[in-house]
């Protein structure tokens, strides 16, 4: 069920990814009004068309935007007193930051993939879900190290420079019917493992989604807290098969469209492969 106006006010920009896309919409809209594209919106905000999509029935139905035809929208009154609240939310906590923050040293931690000495400067990636650093300035991003570290472990890193460039990962789901409708025999073992070889880590959301891939001969990367772990997985750029039982989709899939992430849904039952 969308949130309500009330909740919306209630958990702002910078407590909720979800407020914070539908600002960036509203905002999107606003300056494009009345002829909106959704496919410009999503190219300018980076999520999906679909999700896009989403958004705008649930702005409408909140009326913070009246659609007056077919990619025609215009943000309400209550749409403009909704992003002003949270633009001086946002104005709040700018002036926090500058006032309060700026001056302290942000220490994050990297993995090293080279010998490290404190006070050199490293170039940064992402690899394998993970942060890594390596001796030298010569990456796109860069830090300086404030611990030395050797091959393999942790460093602490700080003075960033350059933005870490990587792709988010994609979540593909096979969905399995509840046991008395057929549950794990309703997938082939050739399924579970080819799809579970093309991505970098495999989940399961269910007792039907376990038996299947332990039939199979597979040791699941994730089993608890599945909805949040593939998300967040995805979210470092790790590809990730999901096999969840029918009932256990709707977290699954409420949160990769919460953080953007792209992700397909396989019937088992309809999958040829």
């Amino acid at each position: 069920m969308p949130p309500t106006a009330d909740e919306a006010d209630e958990f702002g920009v910078l407590r909720s990814k979800r407020n914070a896309t539908r600002y960036q919409i509203l905002v999107q809209i606003a300056e494009r009004q009345p002829a909106v594209n959704q496919q410009e919106i999503a190219d300018a905000i980076g999520i999906t068309s679909q999700a896009v999509s989403e958004y705008l029935r649930e702005l409408a139905d909140q009326e913070y935007v009246t659609k007056h035809g077919r990619g025609r929208y215009e943000v309400t009154k209550a749409g403009i007193d909704w992003l002003i609240s949270q633009t001086d939310e946002l104005r709040t906590f700018v002036r926090h930051v500058s006032e309060d923050v700026i001056g302290q040293v942000d220490v994050e931690t990297a993995i090293a993939t080279t010998d490290i000495s404190e006070g050199e400067t490293v170039s940064l990636s992402m690899q394998d879900g993970a942060l890594r650093a390596m001796a030298g300035g010569a990456g796109r991003a860069t830090a300086v190290a404030v611990t030395s570290a050797s091959v393999g472990r942790d460093v602490g890193i700080t003075n960033f420079d350059g933005l870490v460039e990587y792709e988010l990962g994609t979540v593909t789901i096979l969905s399995l019917p509840r046991v008395q409708d057929g549950g794990s025999a309703t997938v082939t073992t050739d399924t579970l493992v080819e799809r579970a070889a093309a991505n970098d880590l495999t989940a399961v959301a269910g007792n039907e989604a376990l038996a299947a891939v332990t039939a199979a001969g597979l040791d699941p990367d994730i089993r608890f807290g599945s909805a949040t772990a593939v998300k967040e997985a995805a979210t470092k750029g790790l590809d990730v098969l999901l096999v969840a039982a029918d009932d256990e989709l709707a977290p699954h899939t409420d949160a990769l469209r919460e953080g953007n992430i792209s992700y397909v849904v396989v019937d088992t039952t309809e999958d040829d492969r």
